[in-house]
């Protein structure tokens, strides 16, 4: 027990010494960060095709041609983690990083996102991780709406599969087009939304924070509102 509260207090202290996200400790009291206000949107519902299992979804559309960015790709980033996480974090489109390994959050970013996910203490092993878009955009452009367009219901199936029981978006792209809204990150943050009755949590994407460290308090505090919620579900 005691070098598990140890282990737990190392990664912690970590999180902070490292990105600077605040005080607190990652255990969290769970009625102290309930949100005061629940956004539900809901999209229009997609037709799609039965699949049974995310590695048979993976391998009938990786070699999807629906739009350009498949021209350009080096790999379809389709996902990673826990194909039955409860929670599941959504991203923009993969950059050069990514679409070289065919994984999301690699790199600088991928490594402040394993910190934050270890603070609460999840790991990419215990989530599921994903992308609005599957192919990166050319110089890590925002993604197109037409792009935006063909490519979500390929997510849609995804959530469909993992079930998860909570859904947190990273960044502005992310959170747009899954709450179908132009509202600024601004304004989606601190308050919880649904999509098709999962809570969303908005948040800041960990490129945002690496090249505006100010923002890294703010994200802590969406952290530990999206570890209570969690914990609240299980």
């Amino acid at each position: 027990m005691t070098k598990e509260l140890n282990l737990q207090e190392l990664v912690r202290r970590a999180f902070q010494s490292d990105i600077d996200m605040g005080l607190g400790e990652a255990i969290i009291n769970k009625q102290s960060y309930e949100a005061k206000e629940t956004v539900v949107v809901e999209k229009t519902p997609v037709t799609t095709p039965t699949y049974k299992t995310l590695d048979e979804h993976r391998a009938v559309i990786c070699d999807c041609q629906k739009c350009a960015l498949s021209k350009s790709r080096n790999n379809f980033v389709y996902g990673i983690g826990n194909p039955n996480a409860d929670l599941l974090i959504i991203g923009e489109a993969p950059g050069a990083k990514e679409d070289a390994l065919g994984e999301p959050f690699v790199g600088a970013s991928g490594q402040l996102l394993d910190k934050m996910l270890a603070a609460i203490q999840l790991s990419r092993q215990t989530v599921y991780i994903a992308n609005i878009l599957k192919c990166r955009p050319p110089e890590n452009r925002n993604p197109l709406p037409e792009e935006r367009e063909l490519c979500f219901p390929y997510l849609h199936q995804q959530i469909e599969l993992i079930k998860p029981k909570l859904i947190c978006t990273f960044g502005l792209v992310s959170s747009q087009a899954l709450l179908d809204t132009t509202a600024s990150l601004g304004d989606l943050r601190n308050k919880w939304h649904e999509f098709k009755g999962l809570p969303v949590m908005v948040t800041y994407h960990p490129a945002l924070l690496l090249r505006n460290p100010h923002f890294k308090r703010d994200a802590w505090e969406d952290m530990k509102k999206l570890k209570a919620r969690y914990e609240s579900m299980r």
